[in-house]
């Protein structure tokens, strides 16, 4: 009598069709993931994908009033600095001039950045020896200044060549922070702090950029005769 009602359930009929196709796309989805996991690349601690070989960073304490400058010399003689931010290799990504210009204008408002930091990248590899000193441009507080110097090499995996502090103690000092030295194959092979001046290089102006305008680009001497 239940049944008349239609109160027992009753079952479906069995469609072998159906559960054949259920069972093959769970098939070819779990075949899908495979390959995903056998094209995805395996991610490798250390491993960064960059175009530079080496990245050469200065930092001083934030919010710091004075001006650092970094410099760096390659093998070739080439030194990139804030008036020449591209030497052979060598690119100086951004001249941080302490207070003056650690800002940007958002709605007609400052906005400060705390940040003290110039970075030089190396895109190439040149044997022989880089140079890497700064310069304490303009001390405005009249107090020393503790700096930090880092030598990253990227390729094939990060590796710190060199990390050290500093103090610069008065507008002109000039610090050699570290010196490193590359195989041919781009290979660190020596390290050593010996100092050497490269603002006495800027007597010959020529080859550094000492006599382009910072503005422009344009050297201030027209015939741009050289001098060395």
């Amino acid at each position: 009598m239940m049944d008349d009602f239609g109160l027992y359930p009753r079952e479906e009929p069995f469609d072998p069709l159906g559960v054949m196709l259920f069972k093959a796309l769970q098939v070819i989805a779990f075949l899908f993931f495979l390959a995903l996991l056998a094209v995805s690349p395996d991610a490798k601690e250390g491993k960064i994908d960059s175009k530079a070989e080496f990245i050469i960073t200065l930092d001083w304490p934030d919010n710091h009033p004075d001006d650092l400058d970094l410099f760096v010399q390659d093998p070739a003689g080439n030194i990139a600095w804030y008036r020449h931010r591209e030497a052979g290799f060598l690119t100086l990504d951004r001249d941080d001039r302490g207070g003056a210009n650690d800002f940007i204008m958002v709605a007609g408002k400052k906005i400060a950045s705390p940040i003290r930091e110039e970075i030089v990248t190396v895109r190439g590899i040149l044997a022989g020896e880089y140079t890497v000193n700064v310069s304490h441009f303009v001390a405005t507080t009249g107090e020393p200044v503790t700096a930090n110097i880092k030598v990253q090499k990227l390729n094939p995996t990060a590796q710190v060549v060199f990390d050290n502090k500093f103090t610069l103690d008065h507008t002109g000092d000039e610090k050699t922070a570290v010196r490193f030295r590359l195989d041919a194959e781009g290979k660190v092979v020596n390290v050593d702090q010996r100092p050497k001046s490269l603002l006495e290089t800027f007597r010959s102006g020529w080859r550094n950029g000492a006599d382009l305008d910072p503005r422009t680009g344009v050297s201030k001497n027209p015939v741009r005769i050289r001098r060395d």
